[in-house]
This record gives structure tokens, sequence and C-alpha cells, in this order.
């Protein structure tokens, strides 16, 4: 498998683009990696890049996204921060993958069994990690369970982590004049997904 050049990123729309991403997952699920020489890859890439896509997740060591979506070097941006939430340095560098670099999707993933989130269930204050898992909080307001809001509830923190993806989808529309317009016109698609740790399976929203 060749990697993306300008000719073909600029020839994607980001409906396609994110079904090279539904692709590769299926890929990854059913153990059937594409053949890539990487050394190759390595030598294809560099005098430019050309990625069709941004990936925010989570730092998690079970949520690599150039594997989960079985892309080589060169295919896409790969942005991660505990809990994958946005802040001003996550919306630049999106701004660059799309408006720069000429990235078609801003995919927003989170995880089952997310560390981060729970952490923010149990309302968890350390360090720097405090003001981070303060940026999960409105994704716990929004879930309306009643009975043991922790890290306990499993279905509560499942609740929580998708309630942030959308809220994290949301933010980088409102926060970003640039993406929202380029979603508007066509030229990106902001979406968001789901990886299930358990399965390997990346459920999309869109």
């Amino acid at each position: 498998m060749r990697v993306h050049t300008r000719e073909t990123q600029s020839s994607l729309t980001p409906e396609k683009a994110i079904q090279f991403l539904k692709e590769g997952n299926d890929r990854f699920v059913r153990n059937l990696k594409a053949n890539r020489n990487l050394l190759q890859q390595v030598n294809e890439t560099s005098t430019g890049q050309f990625p069709f896509a941004i990936i925010l997740s989570c730092i998690d060591s079970r949520t690599s996204a150039e594997l989960i979506f079985d892309q080589g070097l060169g295919d896409i941006f790969s942005t991660r921060v505990a809990g994958n939430v946005v802040n001003e340095d996550i919306l630049g560098s999106m701004e660059f993958a799309c408006k720069v670099a000429g990235s078609k999707v801003v995919l927003v993933l989170g995880h089952t069994h997310c560390g981060a989130i729970k952490g923010a269930c149990d309302h968890v204050e350390m360090g720097h990690l405090t003001g981070l898992l303060q940026k999960i909080e409105p994704a716990i307001k929004l879930e309306t369970t009643t009975t043991d809001r922790s890290s306990k509830n499993t279905e509560f923190v499942q609740s929580v982590a998708e309630n942030n993806v959308h809220l994290m989808m949301e933010r980088v529309r409102e926060e970003s004049p640039i993406l929202k317009e380029m979603e508007q016109s066509g030229e990106i698609s902001i979406i968001g997904g789901m990886y299930d740790v358990e399965t390997g399976k990346v459920d999309f929203y869109e």
C-alpha cells in the first residue's frame, strides 16, 4: 500500500476519507493488516506529507490511531491527550492539519474503560491533572444517572465518555471558526467515534 500524495489527498471527499478509516478499522478487527513496506514509506514521505485525517484520541496505550485504523506513515495526523479533550493547542493542530495540510476529516475518538473519564467521575485532584479532568465535567453534568455517579458504575462511565466525545466535537465547531466554516462548505467532516478496548471495533458518530 502506497502513501498518499498531493493528488490523491486533494481528490478525496470527506466521505471517502471516513470510509478509509472504517475500512482500516475493519481490517484491524479481522487481523488483516494491509501490506506495507514501512521503510519505503519513510522514503516516500521524506519530502512531504499528505494525511487524509486528523484524529484526537486518548493517551491510553491501547488506543494508537495508526494501529486501530491500520494506517501507515503519512496517512493520518495523530493527536493524543488524556480524555481526548480539546484545548487551544489541539485546535491549532486541527486547523493546521485541515486548512494548511489538506486533511479531510477531524475525528474525536473516545474509548471504553477510559481512566481519565473515571478520574473525572471520581473528581480526582492531582497537580496539572486537576485542570485536565475539569474539562470533562460538562460531560458528567449531562448524564442524568442519580445512583452511584462514580467510576464503579460502568454504565455511568460509558455514558460520560460518549457525552465527552459529542461535547468535544461541538467545542471544535464553536471554538474554531476556521474548522466550522470548512465543515459548512463541505471541505471537511467533523465526526466522533468510540473505540471498544475489548473488541477493537470503532463505532462512528457522524
